[in-house]
């Protein structure tokens, strides 16, 4: 069995990622990037499937493990009856994709194994492995190899790759596995140390031009390297999540693919790097976002691949037999051909807070307005399948309704100052209006107290929250806090909120699921705008509170069984970790820069 979401550790190089569990296990590793079919797959099956190994073979009395100070190099410490010695793990930073594990003995002497197994095409695959040197190995399937290079002579037992030594105080072995197409000729393999310092380095600066955010300053670091390790640096997009298929509820099928860039994301992510002063990352992301959405407008998808592809189908991997049996395991994601209607606000909310943060004018984003615009007019009274991708049809969601009036506000801000433009800019705000009496006639519950999840529902939506945050309402408006009233006592567990109630919506798939840890940070932001200071920074050290040991957040979590769910780590969560604390550190801050655009 694979080891809890939680008791995984993150490796990165801007490229891909891998997973390695509290025992040694690295247990995820998709190559040669984010979204490539996995070498190791042990999370979503067993041992068999793929996973590499390094640990004590004697008895542990204890371990630890951390990053070293501003890195994504992860020092796993372990103390057996004979000695203590730490592995270092990391990804060099650059073209090249590899993994690094360095054995150091601290004191007397520890007894190690290593077990490589190495599996291709998400498990499936057994490679063709063989000795090209006393302590090189390739391993070969179709158009990839991998290369082991190591100071330990491995050998092969039962289609594993496997390794017995000791290290005493000072002494030290090193294992490296690179990734490289198995067509060309065998790359020789790095300088290990000149590698180790450059990755410690480039990490470190780019950590301390974070400024300070009072006593948030180390989760806003730590959230902000997460951030910058699940960008695919070739292209700037950021992946929502590194992995695919860990379950929202534990057995169940609520299993996704997440490792590919949503628009959702670009309004949050474009705030969090501007207002910590990362404005590369921030430019690098609009780049992305114009060039993927360059095009038909009738053909925007609400998420691309990492160079802004289109064809995410979706498909299933039956020969996994999923994380703790949740099934089915998915690649691709189907929700890419929805319907959403609120891609539109956040693109334009985006480009809105790229150009009032400080980035210039892009050349080609008045051009792309033109043309969706009018699309969008022709479309937003239709019903959608809303933020939430829900697989159970198509409705009059009320957040996406509120999302393509910010597309017109926010349309009508930008609008240029000629004569064309002032009357552009006119029809924008007429029809934002119209929008906003639509939502405040049909949006509410028969009583006309409170707005609902959708046109004629009695149900409620932690996406209604988005009406302050985004300037629809001033967060004081008696609907709005009637509003909010609701979605505290209905959607809270726990002290944290749950996106909709699975049990008594219609979404499609089997009922339960976690806490959205997204939501929770929405609330604390609300929090904020109504001055209830004191509630959002308790609320906020709650969710902080939930991350594991390294810092890392999953998409969901269990108050029930106290352990996250979902896929991890995940961008969203990371995203409110940084601006929930900016909010409540900085008097001008992203809730309130977002929410006085309306």
């Amino acid at each position: 069995m694979p080891a809890h979401i939680e008791d995984y550790a993150l490796l990165g190089n801007c490229r891909s990622a891998a997973l390695v569990s509290r025992d040694g296990s690295l247990d995820w590793l998709c190559l040669p990037r984010f979204d490539a079919p996995a070498v190791f797959a042990a999370l979503l099956g067993n041992e068999e499937n793929g996973r590499w190994r390094v640990a004590p073979c004697d008895p542990v009395e204890h371990s630890s493990r951390q990053y070293l100070d501003d890195t994504l190099v992860l020092e796993t410490t372990w103390v057996t009856a004979t000695g203590r010695a730490r592995v270092l793990d990391f990804m060099p930073l650059g073209e090249v994709n590899s993994v690094v594990r360095i054995v150091e003995g601290l004191s007397g002497e520890t007894n190690f194994e290593m077990d490589l197994v190495m599996r291709f095409d998400y498990g499936r695959s057994v490679p063709w492995v063989e000795r090209l040197a006393p302590l090189t190995l390739s391993a070969v399937a179709g158009p990839d190899r991998l290369i082991l290079c190591s100071t330990v002579p491995p050998h092969a037992l039962d289609h594993h790759t496997v390794a017995r030594f000791r290290v005493g105080t000072g002494e030290r072995q090193i294992f490296s596995l690179r990734h490289q197409p198995s067509h060309l000729p065998v790359q020789p393999d790095c300088d290990i140390d000149q590698a180790f310092a450059q990755t410690v380095e480039q990490w470190q600066a780019f950590a301390t031009r974070c400024p300070q955010v009072g006593p948030y300053t180390a989760l806003v670091r730590r959230s902000l390297l997460t951030l910058k390790a699940m960008t695919y640096a070739p292209t700037g997009g950021i992946v929502a999540a590194v992995t695919t298929s860990l379950p929202e509820r534990v057995g169940g099928e609520r299993n996704w693919d997440y490792r590919f860039c949503w628009l959702r994301d670009a309004t949050m992510t474009l705030l969090a790097f501007m207002n910590l002063g990362y404005f590369d990352e921030a430019q690098a992301w609009r780049e992305w976002l114009l060039r993927s959405v360059a095009g038909n407008p009738e053909q925007m998808q609400i998420m691309y691949g990492l160079a802004g592809e289109r064809d995410l189908q979706e498909y299933t991997l039956p020969w996994l037999a999923g994380y703790e049996h949740s099934q089915p395991v998915r690649v691709g994601n189907a929700a890419s051909q929805q319907m959403q209607l609120d891609i539109y606000g956040e693109l334009a909310d985006a480009m809105s807070q790229a150009i009032k943060g400080g980035l210039p004018r892009h050349p080609r984003s008045a051009a792309i307005s033109r043309l969706i615009m009018p699309y969008v007019e022709g479309i937003w009274r239709e019903p959608d399948e809303g933020i939430w991708e829900v697989r159970g049809g198509r409705q009059q969601f009320v957040h996406s309704k509120v999302m393509a009036w910010v597309a017109f506000d926010r349309a009508a801000g930008l609008a240029d100052t000629t004569e064309e433009g002032r009357e552009r800019g006119d029809h924008y705000r007429q029809v934002a209006d119209d929008i906003h009496r639509e939502v405040c006639e049909k949006g509410l519950d028969p009583s006309g107290r409170f707005f609902v999840q959708a046109y004629g529902s009695s149900e409620m939506d932690a996406s209604l929250l988005q009406i302050a945050l985004t300037g629809f309402l001033p967060a004081d408006d008696p609907r709005f806090l009637r509003t909010l009233e609701q979605v505290e006592q209905r959607l809270l567990k726990n002290g944290l909120l749950m996106r909709y109630d699975s049990d008594s919506c219609s979404d499609g798939l089997t009922p339960g699921e976690g806490t959205f840890l997204v939501c929770s940070f929405w609330l604390a932001d609300v929090y904020v705008l109504l001055g209830r200071q004191a509630e959002a920074e308790a609320l906020y050290q709650h969710l902080t509170g939930l991350s594991n040991d390294l810092g890392l957040l999953a998409e969901q979590y269990d108050p029930a069984g106290q352990r996250m769910l979902g896929n991890f780590p995940q961008a969203f969560s990371h995203i409110g970790i940084i601006n929930t604390a900016l909010n409540l550190h900085r008097a001008q801050c992203p809730v309130r820069d977002r929410a006085s655009c309306g």
